[in-house]
C-alpha cells in the first residue's frame, strides 16, 4: 500500500468516526461544510441574490432609464479611478471629461442609448433567478407528482404516463417557444410555458427510477399491510425516501434553467425591451464588443458566476447527500 492510499484510508476512517451517533442531516452538513468548493459558491450565490435585489433599488439610474449624452461611457468606480484601473478611459481619452460629466459614476459603464448597465445587469440578474425559482417550482409541482404516479402504479398507467413523456422530450425547447411566439408576444410567459411543457421531465424520470426501487422494500409493503392509503404512501413514505435524488436534481435544473433564459434572450425569444436580461444584454452587447468591450463584459461574467455558483453548490450538495456518487 503506497502513502497516498493509506493516508486516503485513514481519511476515511477519522471522517467515519466523527459521523458516529449523529443524524443523516447533521451527516450531510458536515460534508459539505468539509467541501470548500461548495460552501464558497454558496455565499458567492447569496451575494448574488443580495447584489441582485438591492443594486436596482438603491441605483440613481432605471434599467429603461435613458441618458443619450451619457452614451458608450467605459465603467467608473469611485477609489479604484485613483489606480488607474476603472477611471473613464478608453482608447486613451477620459471619456467622462470628453463629455462634460466628471461628477459621474458608471460602475459598469453605459450602453449606445446612456442607460447605467450597472442597472441593466441586475435586473437581468433578477429576471435570471426568478427563472430559476419557477424552474424549481415546475420541477416540484409537476415533476415530482408526475413521476410518484407513474412509477408507483405501474403497468398501463405508467406505459401510457411514459409515452407522453417520450412526445414531449422530442420537441427542442427552441422549436416550442419558436411555436408559441405565433400565438404569444415575446416574454416571461412564452419561458415559462416553454419550461412547464418541457422541463420537469427528467425530474419526472428520476422521481419515477427511486418509487421503482422503493415501492417493492420492506418499510412500503408493512405500510400497505397495514391498510395504509396510496397517497400516504407515496407522500410520508417513498418521498421522504427519495428527497435526497430529488434535491440534486433541482439544484442541476437551475443553472439548465438560467442558460435557456439567457440563450432565448440572445437569440431575441426572450423578455422584450426596454427590460433588460443578461441574455438580451449579451445579445446587444456583442454587436459592439470590439469597441465597446464593457457592454458584454459585465453580463458575460455575472452570468458566468451565476452558473458556475449554482453547478459548484448543486456538486457539493451531491456529494454531501450520498457519497457514493463522488466514486461513479
Amino acid at each position: 500500500m503506497n502513502r497516498f492510499e493509506f493516508n486516503t484510508g485513514d481519511h476515511k476512517e477519522e471522517e467515519e468516526k466523527v459521523l458516529v451517533g449523529r443524524s443523516y442531516g447533521k451527516e450531510v452538513l458536515y460534508r459539505f461544510r468539509k467541501n470548500k468548493g461548495a460552501w464558497i459558491s454558496f455565499f458567492i450565490i447569496i451575494l448574488l441574490i443580495v447584489i441582485a435585489l438591492a443594486a436596482p433599488a438603491v441605483s440613481s439610474y432605471s434599467y429603461k432609464e435613458v441618458h443619450s449624452e451619457y452614451s458608450n461611457l467605459p465603467p467608473r468606480i469611485p477609489g479604484l479611478e485613483k489606480l488607474g484601473i476603472f477611471d473613464g478611459v478608453s482608447h486613451g481619452q477620459n471619456m467622462y471629461e470628453a463629455k462634460n460629466c466628471t461628477d459621474k459614476y458608471f460602475f459598469f459603464g453605459t450602453d449606445n442609448l446612456g442607460r447605467d448597465i450597472w442597472t441593466r445587469v441586475w435586473e437581468g440578474t433578477r429576471i435570471s433567478l426568478l427563472i430559476a425559482a419557477l424552474a424549481v417550482i415546475i420541477d416540484v409541482c409537476i415533476g415530482v407528482i408526475y413521476g410518484l404516479v407513474s412509477g408507483y402504479f405501474g403497468g398501463k398507467v405508467d406505459m401510457v404516463m411514459q409515452r407522453i413523456t417520450e412526445i414531449l422530450s422530442s420537441l427542442p425547447t427552441l422549436v416550442v417557444v419558436t411555436l408559441m411566439l405565433v400565438v404569444m408576444k415575446p416574454g416571461l410567459g412564452s419561458i415559462i410555458i416553454a419550461l412547464m411543457l418541457t422541463g420537469w421531465i427528467n425530474m419526472s424520470r428520476i422521481v419515477r427510477a427511486q418509487v421503482l426501487k422503493l415501492k417493492d422494500q420492506e418499510f412500503v409493503l408493512a405500510a400497505r399491510t397495514l391498510g395504509v392509503s396510496n397517497r400516504d404512501i407515496l407522500f410520508k413514505e417513498i418521498l421522504p425516501n427519495s428527497l435526497g435524488q430529488i434535491i440534486i436534481t433541482f439544484m442541476f435544473s437551475i443553472p439548465n434553467a438560467i442558460f435557456l433564459e439567457a440563450f432565448l434572450a440572445f437569440v431575441g425569444l426572450g423578455v422584450p425591451a426596454p427590460m433588460a436580461s443578461l441574455g438580451s444584454l449579451i445579445n446587444d452587447g456583442y454587436k459592439s464588443a470590439m469597441t465597446y468591450p464593457h457592454m458584454v463584459a459585465a453580463p458575460v461574467i455575472v452570468l458566468g458566476i451565476l452558473m458556475l455558483g449554482f453547478n459548484l453548490f448543486a456538486d457539493g450538495l451531491r456529494d454531501a447527500i450520498d457519497p457514493q456518487l463522488k466514486q461513479m
